[in-house]
């Protein structure tokens, strides 16, 4: 596995895809995650990949312990299960986990990717089937998609108006109009559109609307420009 860390930068120094970060985001309480591999090193690895306060992550690496860790764990929202396991049938151990924590996710990652090893992750309905060797950048970007999803994980209010500013300058200059142009367009001032467009500034949905329609968008498209695919 490669780890590709850059130095964090804010949603806005490029697409929002490749910058939001896992120190972009909020949970509402813990995130509970389970990583399951057999091998230590990989554990520890991904383990401090997606080191986060808000995440309480806990690994097991020992095959004889995998069914009583998975037991004992409060409510999970998150497995990240290495798919070949010696001594336990990936099947059982996928059971296990639909049976006791139902409403987790997994994401199945593997080093030994087979066709049917995909049937199968796709029958247990994972969240996805990623295989070895990955970027660790991918990985979080994966873990902050499934987790998003599940309502767990969100923007911070501070990366959100990053975020939107972004996303208002992107399309700004997608249309060749400059912050006078959008000034005469929305009646809104220079200084405030520009600190809109740094994240500096929360704008109200009265001053958002007025923005998307100089733009020539609708609000709800403005807000959507803001989702990772």
């Amino acid at each position: 596995m490669k780890d590709e860390r850059a130095a964090t930068r804010p949603p806005g120094d490029g697409s929002l895809a490749d910058t939001l970060t896992l120190e972009h985001m909020e949970c509402i309480g813990k995130a509970r995650l389970l990583i399951i591999d057999d091998d230590e090193m990989t554990c520890r690895v991904i383990h401090d990949a997606l080191a986060h306060p808000d995440f309480d992550i806990r690994t097991v690496n020992q095959v004889a312990h995998i069914e009583e860790t998975i037991r004992r764990q409060e409510s999970l929202h998150l497995v990240i299960l290495d798919f070949v396991l010696p001594g336990v049938q990936t099947e059982v151990v996928l059971a296990w986990i639909h049976q006791l924590h139902p409403a987790a996710e997994v994401i199945v990652i593997t080093g030994y990717p087979t066709v049917e090893g995909a049937q199968t992750a796709l029958r247990a309905r994972v969240f996805d089937y990623i295989t070895k060797p990955f970027q660790l950048a991918h990985l979080r970007r994966t873990v902050i998609k499934c987790l998003e999803a599940r309502g767990v994980l969100r923007m911070t209010v501070e990366a959100l108006r990053l975020a939107v500013g972004a996303a208002i300058r992107e399309r700004r200059k997608t249309l060749d109009l400059t912050l006078a142009e959008m000034v005469r367009r929305t009646g809104i001032s220079l200084g405030y559109l520009s600190q809109i467009e740094l994240g500096k500034n929360s704008a109200s949905i009265e001053t958002l609307y007025k923005i998307s329609l100089a733009l020539g968008v609708r609000l709800h498209e403005l807000f959507q420009s803001l989702q990772r695919p």
